[in-house]
């Protein structure tokens, strides 16, 4: 089990909001390389390794993107809040708004909603592994 500290390990604290912004960012949230997408990768992941010592990396890593999970979903909210209905229409937010107000909703940029074709689980650790790294190095 894991302790939860309730504080973002970086706090975030954006003044103004910018929904052109949190359209780009909320890839990092839930698009097919972002923060759910590693989660879930690292923590189903973890079971076909074969050393405790590896999937005890794997949950590491895992809830580490978590905590980069809540910090984009921040992000994003914080770049949402407060916005008039002029700045919805103008900054192309007003799709997503009809969705979802100014909720964080894990979707890539063009609006695909997360699921769980964004990441895949072999059982072979190394083909595992590559796909970790290759998305990895396609995250903003």
């Amino acid at each position: 089990m894991w302790n939860y500290e309730k504080r973002l390990q970086f706090p975030v604290n954006i003044k103004e909001p910018n929904a052109k912004l949190a359209q780009a960012i909320i890839s990092q949230f839930g698009g097919p390389d972002g923060e759910l997408a590693a989660s879930m990768r690292y923590l189903s992941q973890r079971y076909s390794v074969p050393y405790r010592e590896v999937a005890g990396l794997l949950t590491d890593i895992g809830t580490e993107e978590l905590a980069h999970l809540e910090m984009v979903g921040t992000i994003v909210h914080q770049l949402t809040r407060n916005l008039s209905m002029e700045e919805i229409e103008k900054s192309g937010f007003a799709n997503y708004y009809v969705d979802h107000t100014v909720g964080v909703w894990p979707q890539a940029a063009g609006g695909i909603p997360f699921n769980a074709c964004e990441f895949q689980v072999k059982g072979d650790p190394i083909t595992d592994l590559t796909e970790d790294m290759a998305a990895d190095g396609a995250a903003l």
